[in-house]
């Protein structure tokens, strides 16, 4: 047994509180973690009970890092854990903190995947195809990748994504026209005969035009 000599809390932030064991400073915890613990002075801790305090602290920090992650967009179950690995949190506490995360559905890579999706189509459209591989990078299953990509329309996408690129291109040349926007299509996953459609639907708009 060891017995708390000094509980001081910390000036900056986040707030912490610095652990003193028989004289010596020994650990910090989170504010929320020592006064859920109650801790106080001439208090005795057992290895087991330091051992709970400090995996405790970890879960809480885990949480707060991975809330802060999720405050800027979804993540997927994997994006997290990598983030969480990335800021040395241990295998363990990972893993808890991702299963209070999908337990109260703030982790759910189905409504990752349809929000991924639908934030493609909106501001950077791409092929289903192409949105499928990306969801599988970011740890998807196949199952529910290929779902959501599949509520893609590639004509529609195609068509939204060349109507940006035509703007900027030389409208006087067809040939030129079709290869430098067909090579654009082609990089966001769009096949040949979609390409193709949508390279002449809107070579006509922009002849129309002028």
């Amino acid at each position: 047994m060891v017995v708390i000599t000094r509980l001081v809390a910390s000036k900056g932030r986040p707030k912490k509180v610095k652990v003193y064991l028989d004289g010596k400073y020994a650990f910090s915890l989170e504010v929320a973690v020592a006064l859920e613990a109650r801790l106080r002075i001439d208090q005795e801790l057992s290895q087991s009970k330091i051992d709970r305090l400090e995996h405790e602290n970890g879960l809480k920090r885990a949480l707060a890092a991975a809330n802060r992650l999720l405050s800027f967009r979804p993540r997927s179950e994997k994006e997290i854990r990598q983030k969480l690995l990335q800021k040395g949190f241990n295998t363990a506490i990972v893993t808890e903190s991702l299963k209070y995360l999908k337990e109260r559905k703030l982790v759910d890579d189905a409504a990752f995947a349809r929000y991924w999706a639908e934030n493609r189509t909106t501001f950077s459209p791409r092929s289903g195809r192409l949105v499928q591989l990306e969801l599988r990078q970011k740890g998807v299953t196949a199952e529910v990748a290929q779902e959501t990509s599949g509520a893609v329309d590639d004509e529609a996408a195609a068509y939204a994504a060349g109507s940006k690129k035509a703007s900027r291109l030389e409208a006087s040349d067809y040939d030129q026209f079709h290869r430098r926007l067909g090579e654009y299509l082609r990089r966001r996953g769009f096949r040949y005969d979609v390409i193709d459609r949508s390279v002449k639907r809107l070579w006509q708009e922009i002849a129309h035009k002028e």
